[in-house]
């Protein structure tokens, strides 16, 4: 009576042992991958800065190790680029961009795993062939199990190199978003240089305009005197509508670098936050034209850079954001490949299910007669035999692939090199020529204020001095620009260096995702 039972029931050892086995090999066997093992191309750069970079000491530290919050000095700006890391649109598309790049990565990191089920049915049905033989008239059946269902076993490392490609396209999405929040930092930075400078030049264009204005009313005087000549007048006139297109260019660009900087960050800027235009003093009631240049032009009030450490060309491999971005780019096309030679071996899948059916429910829970257990197992195996030639092309285009990510890891390297290359030839450059142009306007200036004198005196004639003005307000508007190239390469150094992204931020990305979102915490999900 037992043994019949066990044979009904279907728990014959003979029989279990098989299925085991099965799966324990399925198992054992799985995770063995196709894809060309990674290593890392040689850096097509030199091991040191080319010598047109000028001086450069090695440096154990790096810019990548200087915080922006650090780096930066000015409290205005400081507040700004914190408000723009919170608000800024691309920064929120870059953010969104991980957590779908993750959500992919659990997607496919979950197709390597069985997907069990349960799943549960119960029909009440009237057989007629049944019942014309005796049997009842009405037949129930109720059944209840547990299943897996096509779960391919990864013989050949498929699901492996996509879960490898899923990774690294996720790491590289990560890079991605710490290169987007670098740029942002610099693009503020650099905006607000450009702001604080048009304001300068703001000023500078009334305070000439203003002297242009006294010059005029003075030459206006002597001719309705008959002391100076209609040419001297109208070349006065002429003067004075430069400085008032000069101030209204400035406005409008003052205006535009606003703009700018409230896209940026991403709201509305408090008037607190914008360099204010400080108020032109009116000249002098005496008429000398020179005292109204006495005090400095363009106040020293920039923001100001901590000195960055230039490190080795080898440091920009391993800081720079969109280099370990292009790299991840290449290791998720290499393990393609891997996922592409898969395709040319069988795929095998298994279905299994562990269950009970019943002609009666409680039979389903119970340990009455009407209960049996039932099992099955179903394993298949697909195997390409013709497919048009669609697997050989599908590994060259994962081949060729492989071999553009590798270009494009070369070409980012390259890039990032010329960028810090070309930001420490122009530091000691812009340095020299914002030297020689500041002792150009102090001579420019002394010289003005000298053919001032001499025309009062009637030494020298009005061409003279007119020449003098002009070459005074062209000089220092080209010292402005001089000074802002030069903040503005400090700015684009720290970035070429891979500054702008520290600790700190890193902290608060893992508090902003709620979970690790760095490389190390991420490779551990492996």
């Amino acid at each position: 009576m037992n043994s019949m039972r066990m044979n009904r029931e279907g728990l014959q050892p003979w029989r279990l042992k098989p299925v085991v086995g099965a799966a324990l090999t399925a198992l054992a066997l799985t995770g063995c991958s196709l894809a060309p093992k990674y290593e890392r191309p040689a850096a097509p750069v030199a091991t040191q800065w080319p010598a047109s970079a000028g001086a450069v000491t090695a440096s154990q530290a790096a810019a990548a190790d200087l915080a922006w919050q650090d780096f930066v000095t000015d409290p205005q700006l400081r507040e700004l680029i914190g408000k723009a890391l919170h608000n800024n649109r691309d920064l929120r598309m870059a953010i969104q961009s991980i957590e779908q790049a993750r959500a992919q990565y659990q997607i496919t990191r979950a197709n390597q795993l069985p997907t069990v089920g349960l799943s549960g049915s119960g029909t009440r049905q009237r057989p007629g062939s049944t019942y014309a033989l005796g049997g009842p008239l009405v037949a129930d059946s109720y059944s209840l199990g547990v299943g897996i269902s096509d779960w391919e076993i990864d013989f050949f490392g498929r699901l492996q190199s996509l879960k490898d490609a899923a990774l690294a396209q996720y790491l590289a999405t990560e890079e991605a978003r710490k290169a987007a929040q670098i740029s942002l930092v610099a693009n503020i930075a650099s905006t607000w240089l450009t702001l604080k400078t048009d304001t300068d030049l703001l000023v500078l264009a009334e305070r000439t305009m203003l002297t242009r204005k006294q010059s005029f009313d003075l030459t206006k005087l002597r001719f309705d005197n008959g002391v100076s000549s209609a040419l001297d007048m109208r070349q006065a006139e002429s003067l004075l509508s430069t400085a008032e297109a000069a101030r209204a260019a400035q406005t409008r660009a003052r205006a535009l670098d606003i703009n700018l900087l409230t896209l940026l960050v991403g709201e509305p800027i408090p008037d607190t936050l914008i360099p204010a235009v400080p108020t032109v003093e009116p000249l002098p009631a005496s008429g000398d034209l020179t005292q109204a240049n006495a005090a400095p032009t363009l106040p020293d009030n920039r923001a100001q850079f901590l000195p960055i450490p230039e490190g080795l060309p080898s440091d920009l491999l391993i800081r720079r954001p969109d280099i370990r971005q292009a790299e991840q780019q290449l290791i998720a096309a290499n393990a393609n490949i891997g996922a592409a030679r898969a395709a040319f071996f069988p795929r095998i899948s298994l279905t299994a299910s562990l269950g009970r059916i019943s002609s009666d429910f409680e039979g389903l829970f119970g340990g009455g007669s009407s209960g049996l257990k039932s099992w099955s197992f179903g394993p298949t195996i697909s195997l390409p035999i013709f497919d048009g030639g669609r697997n050989r092309a599908n590994l060259e285009v994962s081949q060729a692939t492989r071999d553009i990510a590798v270009s494009s890891y070369e070409k980012a390297i390259q890039t990032a090199f010329r960028e810090v290359a070309d930001a420490l030839a122009s530091r000691s450059a812009l340095a020299d020529q914002a030297a020689a142009l500041q002792r150009q306007a102090d001579a420019e200036r002394d010289r003005f204020r000298l053919a001032d004198l001499r025309y009062r005196n009637g030494v020298a004639n009005y061409l003279d001095m007119l020449d003098a003005q002009r070459s005074l307000f062209a000089t220092e508007q080209e010292l402005a620009q001089v000074q802002l190239a030069r903040q503005q390469n400090e700015v684009l150094l720290y970035k070429a260096l891979g500054g702008g992204w520290g600790p700190q931020d890193e902290a608060a990305a893992r508090e902003a995702a709620g979970q690790p979102v760095s490389r190390e915490a991420t490779a551990n999900a492996r």
